[in-house]
């Protein structure tokens, strides 16, 4: 919960920012995140006033949430005190859950209202997003802001240790043998780790999930909410591999790493590669006072990397007015145009694929072509992580996560505790879905 001062602060700043005219039939919120570093809220700020000022029936109110997880919370109290937003900015792998739970509707009747079958409405998207948008062939989601993890390197850095820019580490070894090459120390204190991955809740699950995916595993089961797959082989080569990174190859801080100051780190000249989000790009490329490249994020086995963003959704319990006003505003938010805007203020990749055929979206990649990797990677993106209970699930996964990496626990029982603890999350769920032999 924010406090109230904090609140006043932006909610005045969106009131200020997203006026309309006083004439407009309905008013509505959007709920939004700032899951990634930037200047996120002021830029949604001036996406909504240009909404506004497109038309006068609706007057849209962006409201700062705090991260996917405090959004998600704010969302469900807001609903159950009959005051659900239009529209939420709902992390992509959260809807399985709100599906099961009946906290979100299906979009269905309003693409119908619009002529439009589901894979029609769905077709102007990439297919990697359709796994976290799409559940029982009911759409619960429009993608809008959209990312993989990628690997963000500092170029001058790689040249300084004899590295060749341009090639970056394909694989875990290779990450290995160049981070042991941009590792430097004073005695036995390190001036610059050589890579640095998130391990925070939810971007620690992210990061071990592409890193699983990477090593030719499996997360979870995508079409059932109820399987996940911690306690397997292919989970713990890559826990092990992170592990063996800060206390084998020692070229990874130990504890707890936030995403926050990871970047900073990388921003300081203190660490050379990093795994973080595409959305963190644009802030990345704005901040770095040196030459910086992005990769696909290194494999094991094969190049496999998860979806990652958020969807619009619209919870239960809105009026008719409410919800087709709402329905406006996910329709404009998802065009080419307002997609291809996002992704350029933001550094997330436009999901809506006609934003690329767009005359500005091809002039800025053609500036900036590290935004082109992330589309480049998705031909290699799967499905996010998504269960019931969610978000407990993979704090489950990521309370171990952060205790391996403290030196706490190894990496095997760590994930044998994980697996224990989320099948007691998921046991009401399977035990009310799961077919029960004799």
């Amino acid at each position: 919960m924010l406090p109230p001062l904090k609140w006043m602060k932006y909610a005045g700043l969106a009131l200020a920012l997203a006026a309309s005219p006083a004439w407009a039939d309905t008013s509505i919120d959007l709920f939004f995140p700032v899951p990634v570093d930037g200047a996120l809220a002021k830029s949604m700020s001036e996406l909504i006033k240009k909404f506004n000022d497109s038309q006068t029936d609706i007057k849209a109110t962006p409201v700062f949430t705090g991260s996917y997880d405090e959004t998600l919370i704010k969302t469900r109290a807001a609903t159950k005190a009959g005051k659900p937003p239009a529209v939420v900015i709902m992390s992509a792998n959260f809807l399985t859950d709100l599906a099961i739970e009946k906290e979100i509707q299906p979009l269905d009747d309003l693409i119908a209202a619009d002529k439009m079958t589901n894979a029609a409405f769905m077709k102007q998207f990439f297919p990697a997003l359709s796994g976290n948008a799409v559940i029982d062939s009911h759409v619960y989601g429009a993608p809008f802001q959209n990312s993989t993890p990628l690997l963000y390197y500092n170029a001058e850095q790689f040249k300084a240790a004899g590295l060749d820019p341009d090639k970056p580490p394909q694989t875990w070894a290779e990450l290995v043998d160049d981070a042991k090459k941009l590792t430097q120390r004073e005695g036995e204190r390190v001036t610059r780790y050589g890579i640095m991955l998130p391990s925070n809740y939810d971007y620690g699950g992210w990061t071990l999930e592409a890193l699983t995916m990477s090593n030719g595993g499996a997360y979870f089961n995508p079409e059932y909410g109820g399987e996940v797959y911690y306690d397997t082989p292919t989970m713990l080569g890559a826990l092990t591999f992170w592990s063996d990174l800060v206390y084998k190859h020692k070229v990874h801080p130990s504890g707890l790493t936030p995403a926050p100051a990871i970047t900073t780190a990388f921003l300081a000249g203190q660490a050379s590669m990093m795994i973080i989000s595409t959305g963190s790009l644009t802030f990345i490329r704005g901040a770095a006072k040196f030459p910086f490249k992005v990769a696909f994020v290194p494999r094991n086995v094969h190049n496999e990397v998860p979806i990652g963003g958020g969807s619009l959704v619209q919870p239960v319990g809105l009026d008719d007015a409410h919800r087709k006003a709402g329905w406006t505003l996910i329709k404009w938010l998802t065009s080419p145009e307002q997609s291809g805007w996002w992704s350029r203020a933001t550094g997330y990749f436009a999901p809506n694929m006609a934003a690329y055929d767009l005359p500005e979206m091809k002039d800025f990649l053609a500036k900036n072509p590290e935004a082109d990797t992330a589309v480049k990677q998705l031909a290699y993106a799967r499905p996010w992580f998504a269960t019931y209970k969610t978000v407990a699930v993979r704090k489950a996964l990521e309370d171990q996560l952060q205790a391996v990496l403290s030196g706490k626990i190894e990496p095997k029982a760590a994930l044998q505790q994980a697996q224990k603890d989320a099948d007691a999350i998921m046991k009401p769920y399977v035990d009310a879905t799961a077919l029960k032999l004799p």
